[in-house]
């Protein structure tokens, strides 16, 4: 402090580099002597406005005059009074002259001259934005006078400077004077710089410094008349030159002119107090009446408030947009972030954003929607999810995956069905900005539960969900979770549209099955499917069995020419894709991006899904036409699988027990009956069988083979030094009956029952533990046969 003051006498100027403000480019007009610069302040950059004013010395009265403007701006709050924020008085040397300024910082405030021209509103809506702003500015002054007793004194539009939410505020208080009405014989001067105020703006007892009569007179005498020259200048565009002007009403709405005549009464007893101005006819208009009802939110009931916010987004579009992006809005937003406005208005204030500019919507919205997200009233979290298309693309992956995602995901194990279903909806939304930690962790979780639903248009719309957010997850994640999902539970779920879902999602997600998924998980599942009841169900199975017979052809021709080296993969153009996933995603979300970034519509049938009790939203079902890579087992087996980062995201049990489900189900084959074909006679039947069977070779030549291959080749496997047929042998049924090894004629009938097959039968039986693939010819079992038939023959 001593530093700046040392500075300040030496007359260094260095004082103002002491100012905590940056000031930057002037207005082009103030009032009286003052200037009005942009401001910023250094320590954060905000915005604000910064106030100088020059004296050739420190008893200059300007200067004087600007101190008790200064002083009286500090002391005097007000919603409707410019805020102060900071001052200071630098005396400086100019050409060996001492020079003194005041700074004074207060809010960031554009002089309403200016704000007028920029706005240039015409008609209805000029009326309405000029009655909002007197309205502003004459509770302003009926505080002074009427609360404080104090007489500003010099009313008029320099006086008045407009906000950055467009509210007209009340500022130059130089003249600003307590008003002495206590000593009506004295006549000494009350306002003791009012010299300052220029002549056109002074009412008759001024003008002829009458004061005694104006001590008799009410507090509001002399800011009643400037509040009438306030409005002259307001309505004919211009400044006001000469009293006698004041006398033209041409440009005065009718609605307003008795009250600007007695604003402007020659006596001033009669003068209209500026707290009954504003009961005026013509403050009765849409936007002083929706702006008044939102700043006493607070007291109004939940009826008002429902009724109210329900017809605001069609009445904000007949007020001025930049009133109700910049006042309307930031009023909505706080209503909504304090808890004090109902559902409804979240819709308003999406209607409202969408008109900014993507900065400020990161600005003005999205804070107050990222607060909502923890809000516990149902009706701000339903309102939320049914607009996450408006608005979840300007979310970051940060913020989703660290704020949004962990309210969002109660909704999973919500009690509402509605609930349930929109909080899965949204996933579509915000899925992309998952981390894969959340993927598995608790999305994938939640989903695996969501799929078993009482509801079945949530189990369809988790498996649609599923195989859009396929290409968010990693390799290991969908090798493990996709197939069981789409098979295991999908195609076998009750309900028609859920299995038509599954055969889609199958097919979108196409590209990350190998060739051996494909034949033997993948297929024998869809295929089942062909004679399903649901005729959508049959036509999407028949598809999928044809696409993916093809890629399995693909594969087989690409293997099997010249031109393809051992482990390459072919591109297969499959009927659905990657590409294509939003095109047949729920229809009650919004696609984001222009028609032309969606990959063509293909010739598939499609299927509405019955919505819940609660929920309207069906599923629409469309493909598209991408190429799709099909690995062989050489790639997968020369390169390492990523492994998921965990493996209990639901569907880990699924795949744990496949083997044994499928071994126990048979993947619905179980549930056929084989043909009945027509039954040969026995003597033809152990012929045909016969001649199926290998003959089996003598022990002796079994073991010299043995030997000689021992000393020709290098010993293999357990399985195929065992067994010569091992790897040409047919897999053994999967049955649990044992085969019936009796042959059901005598052997001295037939020549070939020596080495004969017993006949087959119409149902598949199991083979013995030694007739598995890679077990041994069993020659000593033959040799039991042969005792069993001497032994009979003997008896």
């Amino acid at each position: 402090m001593f530093k700046f003051l040392k500075e300040v006498v030496s007359g260094s100027g260095s004082g103002l580099k002491d100012l905590p403000y940056n000031i930057g480019e002037p207005y082009s007009c103030a009032w009286g002597s003052w200037l009005h610069f942009r401001g910023t302040s250094k320590d954060d950059g905000s915005p604000v406005s910064i106030f100088s004013l020059s004296g050739s010395n420190a008893q200059d009265g300007h200067l004087a005059a600007g101190r008790n403007g200064v002083k009286r701006l500090r002391n005097v709050r007000h919603p409707n009074i410019l805020s102060f924020l900071h001052s200071t008085e630098i005396e400086t040397v100019d050409v060996g002259s001492p020079k003194v300024t005041i700074y004074m910082v207060t809010e960031p405030a554009v002089p309403l001259w200016d704000k007028i021209k920029e706005l240039d509103l015409q008609g209805t809506q000029r009326d309405e934005y000029y009655a909002w702003g007197l309205h502003q500015v004459a509770k302003a002054v009926s505080f002074l006078n009427n609360d404080c007793k104090l007489v500003h004194g010099n009313v008029c539009m320099a006086s008045v400077v407009v906000t950055q939410t467009l509210d007209w505020k009340l500022h130059a208080f130089d003249v600003l004077s307590e008003f002495d009405g206590s000593n009506e014989t004295s006549s000494g001067q009350m306002l003791q710089y009012v010299w300052l105020v220029g002549a056109q703006y002074k009412s008759m007892e001024l003008a002829k410094s009458d004061w005694a009569a104006i001590k008799k007179s009410p507090p509001l005498a002399i800011d009643s008349w400037g509040m009438g020259c306030l409005i002259y200048e307001l309505f004919s565009g211009m400044k006001l030159g000469k009293t006698e002007e004041l006398r033209s009403t041409v440009s005065i709405p009718k609605s307003l002119l008795q009250d600007y005549q007695r604003l402007l009464s020659s006596m001033p007893s009669r003068r209209l107090n500026t707290s009954k101005l504003i009961e005026s006819e013509f403050f009765q208009n849409k936007l002083v009446g929706t702006i008044h009802f939102m700043e006493i939110l607070s007291l109004k009931d939940s009826v008002e408030k429902h009724t109210f916010f329900r017809k605001l987004p069609n009445l904000a579009e007949q007020l001025p947009q930049q009133i109700v992006l910049k006042k309307l809005l930031p009023l909505l937003a706080s209503a909504l972030e304090f808890g004090s406005a109902s559902a409804p208005a979240l819709t308003a204030l999406l209607k409202m954003g969408s008109e900014l500019s993507a900065e400020e919507y990161r600005v003005k919205v999205l804070p107050t929607i990222i607060k909502l997200f923890a809000s516990n009233d149902r009706a701000i979290r339903v309102s939320l999810l049914q607009h996450i298309d408006q608005y979840g693309e300007s979310l970051s992956a940060k913020v989703v995956d660290e704020q949004v995602y962990p309210h969002i995901a109660s909704g999973f194990s919500d009690t509402s069905a509605f609930l349930r279903e929109l909080t899965l909806k949204s996933m579509l939304i915000l899925a992309p900005k998952l981390s894969q930690k959340t993927f598995s962790g608790s999305l994938l979780k939640h989903m695996s539960r969501l799929q078993v639903d009482e509801e079945p248009a949530i189990r369809t719309n988790t498996t649609i969900l599923l195989g859009n957010i396929a290409s968010y997850l990693n390799e290991g994640t969908r090798k493990r979770v996709l197939i069981n999902a789409f098979t295991v539970r999908a195609l076998r779920d009750t309900f028609p549209p859920a299995r038509g879902a599954g055969i889609m999602a199958l097919c979108v997600t196409s590209s990350y099955y190998d060739i051996t998924e494909i034949a033997t998980r993948i297929l024998p599942n869809v295929v089942v499917l062909t004679i399903d009841p649901d005729s959508d169900v049959r036509t999407k199975a028949f598809q999928a069995v044809d696409q993916f017979l093809q890629m399995a052809k693909q594969y087989y021709e690409k293997t099997n020419t010249a031109e393809c080296t051992e482990g390459t993969a072919g591109l297969i153009s499959s009927i659905p894709g990657n590409a294509g996933l939003l095109g047949w995603a729920m229809s009650s979300l919004t696609l984001k991006g222009k028609p032309s970034d969606h990959a063509p519509v293909a010739s598939v049938s499609s299927s509405v899904l019955t919505p819940t009790s609660s929920d309207a939203n069906s599923v629409v079902d469309t493909l598209s036409t991408v190429p799709i890579r099909i690995c062989s087992t050489t790639d997968f087996a020369e390169l390492p699988i990523p492994t998921s980062p965990t493996s209990t995201d639901g569907w880990g049990e699924l795949e744990n027990g496949l083997d044994e489900e499928r071994e126990n189900d048979k993947d619905g084959w179980d549930d056929l009956e084989p043909l009945q074909e027509i039954k040969p006679t026995q003597a033809l039947a152990n012929i045909q069988a016969a001649q199926r069977r290998p003959v089996s070779q003598p022990v002796w030549q079994t073991k010299q083979a043995s030997n000689l291959r021992s000393k020709s080749t290098p010993k293999l496997g357990n399985d195929e030094d065992d067994d010569l047929w091992g790897s040409m042998a047919v897999a053994a049924p999967k049955t649990s009956k044992p085969l019936n090894m009796k042959s059901s004629v005598s052997d001295d009938d037939d020549p070939w029952a020596a080495i004969a097959a017993p006949a087959p039968t119409t149902k598949v039986r199991p083979l013995s533990t030694g007739r598995e693939r890679g077990a041994k010819p069993a020659a000593a079992k033959l040799c039991a046969q042969r005792i069993n038939r001497t032994s009979s023959s003997g008896m």
